[in-house]
């Protein structure tokens, strides 16, 4: 198994079972200690989606750290699903996504929905004519996020409407942006 798979397992079930954060190995590849970026981790059981949160910028002082908080978040706050249970451990599955840093997209044919996930945004600089306008993270306005290479996803205009559903945009009210990023996927 995967050794980020292993920590978000390890990680979930310490908080579960025991209500501690675990702090991070030291015997993980010095990338995952060194490194920072956003992470996602997506919990499933029997198929079925059970939990999924994460950051689209790193929030933590490294990517294993960023790790061990979203599998905690994913495990017992996604406002989707109830809490996992003790007697649920055994049988989920991990797959921990890290997120390249955000790049603004200035026309769709720069999306690909297998192979780059999207955030859409509104917010002040979304009602700008500016054309080379940064990531802002500064502000909180809406925001709609979706991973890539999902099931069913297979159009942009698919992808680009599930991300405002996500984050209760309206894009033929609002003016958004769009941003893709790539992801390194371990399961």
């Amino acid at each position: 198994m995967n050794p980020l798979v292993v920590l978000a397992k390890l990680a979930v079930e310490n908080y579960i079972k025991e209500g501690k954060v675990i702090e991070s190995p030291k015997d993980l590849p010095e990338e995952f200690l060194k490194r920072k970026a956003g992470t996602f981790v997506t919990i499933e059981k029997d198929d079925k989606l059970r939990g999924c949160i994460g950051t689209y910028l790193p929030t933590r002082i490294n990517i294993a750290e960023e790790i061990i908080r979203n599998a905690i978040a994913a495990a017992t706050e996604d406002y989707r699903f109830d809490r996992i249970q003790i007697g649920e451990l055994p049988y989920l599955f991990f797959t921990i996504y890290i997120l390249s840093y955000p790049e603004l997209v200035k026309n769709l044919k720069e999306l690909d929905p297998k192979k780059f996930g999207i955030i859409v945004k509104t917010g002040p600089l979304a009602y700008s004519n500016q054309e080379n306008v940064a990531f802002d993270n500064t502000i909180p306005y809406k925001t709609g996020l979706l991973l890539p290479d999902l099931e069913g996803v297979d159009s942009v205009d698919q992808q680009i409407f599930i991300a405002c559903q996500k984050g209760g945009i309206d894009p033929a009210q609002e003016k958004i942006f769009i941003y893709r990023f790539t992801v390194e996927k371990y399961q």
